[in-house]
């Protein structure tokens, strides 16, 4: 994963939302406004949202005078929730929303002392009150009423010609450790992207608090006059976006992918579904929408970003194991296989019999089982990798190659200085076989020379069993049903040079495959 984009509230902020003030068009604390944005709050149905939650524990109004009628939920494309109540006097439609949509559908405005002006002569100033506000990174939602009548119902169309009441304001302080996180994340190569549908103001603070901003900012009014292909050009170098609605989350997505990034998206409501299927890497959370646990490919139990750094290591952890043992398994099953075709060439009998290849594959399969809990070096975590066919292939030629020259001196040394018979070649060649391969995932396991990077205790362990074993077998009662006779002392003097050579060799030709092949 190189990006990870993510909506601020809960994974970049506390997630604790709370009411900060309720105030009249002047900025003025109001208790009718506090009354009304509580009246909008308790007798809404939908889904539940620390908005409304903060709304109604701010404070504890007797709402036994009032009665719900008719109820218009919130949607994604209004922005506006409203909930017709019945008064002792009159019936009032109650709506409350993103600042602009509500601005939309007023007409007037109530000062402080309730009187009606016209919204145009008071615009302005409701507009520099709420970039005051935002820009010190708080939300703000426009609040309005419109008299019913007697009317027991209402539909969207009812939201016009409303007075606009004042503002609701809402804090929601930003993680203590929210910096260190994402410079942990841009330290392991994954650039964190604020993907908000909150106002551009509130989104722009935010970014720069947490040291994300750098100037360029995209709204979703911006990408929607943007192509897909503007949008490819500009995605790298934008951090924000804000006031983005839910369908414009999912081709921000596709333009990340497109400009070669692999995308992780984290989210946890309806409106996130979409973007989670987009993704290369859905994160949602436990207390996510069903809906967006169900898209989602991983599912955290807290809204945390450490976590997702934890996340992030393990997983490059287990994919640099996962490449350790098909660099292994490749590159020695290679070798073997040109070693055995080889000798099928000159020699007038099998090199190794079936029973003998199955026990080598057995025997040296155990160090590379502990490989999925092998250490890993550091560098093969600070930055993102991808599944390279190539690098493998190439990988597998050079230290395949490496590994036959040295069953071939093996060959030479028991055909032409020991003058070994069948028995013997095969004993000898299979001692140096399993004993070779087993070693060697020292070697080929980190880029390091083999001596400055620490295996794990259980394949040191498993190697050096293998080792003692395999030295050990052609001197047990087991030799007899395997085909192994005692091998001479000079023999595995000589052992021990041609594996001692072989890592060498394995540790020069490492040196220099790593300095003209890059992963």
């Amino acid at each position: 994963m190189t990006v990870f984009c993510s909506d601020k509230t809960g994974t970049l902020t506390e997630g604790l939302v709370r009411l900060k003030a309720a105030c009249d068009i002047a900025g003025n604390p109001s208790e009718r406004v506090l009354l009304y944005g509580a009246l909008n709050a308790s007798f809404e149905t939908g889904f539940h949202n620390p908005i409304d939650e903060a709304i109604r524990t701010a404070r504890s109004f007797d709402l036994s005078p009032y009665r719900k009628l008719d109820e218009e939920p919130y949607d994604f494309v209004r922005k506006r929730l409203s909930v017709l109540v019945a008064t002792p006097t009159t019936h009032l439609l109650v709506t409350k929303g993103a600042l602009a949509n509500m601005l939309a559908v007023c007409s007037t405005a109530e000062t402080a002392d309730g009187t009606l002006v016209e919204l145009a002569a008071v615009r302005d100033a409701i507009l520099l009150q709420m970039a005051q506000w935002s820009g010190q990174g708080l939300r703000v939602l426009g609040l309005a009423s419109r008299e019913m009548g007697a009317r027991e119902g209402m539909t969207k169309d009812d939201e016009a010609d409303m007075t606009f009441l004042g503002f609701l304001v809402f804090e929601d302080p930003i993680k203590t450790d929210v910096v260190e996180t994402i410079g942990r994340l841009k330290s392991l190569g994954v650039t964190l992207k604020i993907v908000t549908g909150d106002n551009r103001l509130v989104a722009a603070h935010v970014g720069q608090a947490i040291g994300l901003s750098n100037g360029n900012l995209l709204t979703g009014e911006d990408l929607r006059q943007m192509s897909d292909e503007a949008l490819v050009s500009r995605v790298n170098d934008v951090h924000v976006f804000a006031e983005v609605e839910p369908n414009q989350k999912e081709r921000i997505i596709l333009a990340l992918k497109k400009a070669g990034h692999v995308v992780g998206y984290g989210g946890d409501g309806i409106n996130d579904a979409s973007a989670l299927h987009a993704a290369d890497v859905g994160v949602s959370v436990e207390s996510a929408v069903d809906v967006a646990k169900e898209a989602a490919d991983i599912v955290l139990l807290e809204k945390d970003l450490g976590i997702l750094v934890e996340g992030v290591q393990e997983g490059r952890r287990t994919f640099a194991n996962t490449l350790k043992y098909v660099f292994m398994a490749t590159s020695a099953n290679f070798g073997n296989m040109f070693s055995m075709a080889g000798a099928s060439l000159f020699l007038p009998f099998l090199p190794l019999l079936p029973k003998q290849i199955l026990l080598t594959n057995l025997l040296t399969d155990v160090p590379e089982m502990t490989i999925a809990g092998d250490r890993v070096d550091e560098e093969l975590i600070d930055r993102p990798r991808r599944w390279n066919i190539a690098f493998i292939r190439k990988f597998m030629l050079t230290f395949g190659l490496v590994s036959s020259i040295f069953d071939y001196i093996t060959f030479g040394v028991l055909l032409l200085v020991f003058q070994a018979g069948v028995e013997e070649f095969r004993t000898g060649w299979f001692v140096e076989s399993v004993i070779s391969a087993s070693v060697i995932v020292l070697v080929v396991r980190t880029r390091r020379p083999f001596t400055r990077s620490r295996p794990s205790r259980g394949l040191l362990v498993a190697t050096l069993a293998v080792v003692g074993l395999t030295l050990l077998l052609p001197y047990t009662p087991l030799r007899g049903p395997l085909g192994f006779v005692p091998l001479p002392p000079l023999f595995l003097a000589a052992l021990l040079c041609i594996v001692v050579g072989y890592v060498v060799a394995a540790e020069v030709a490492k040196k220099v495959f790593y300095r003209h092949v890059l992963y």
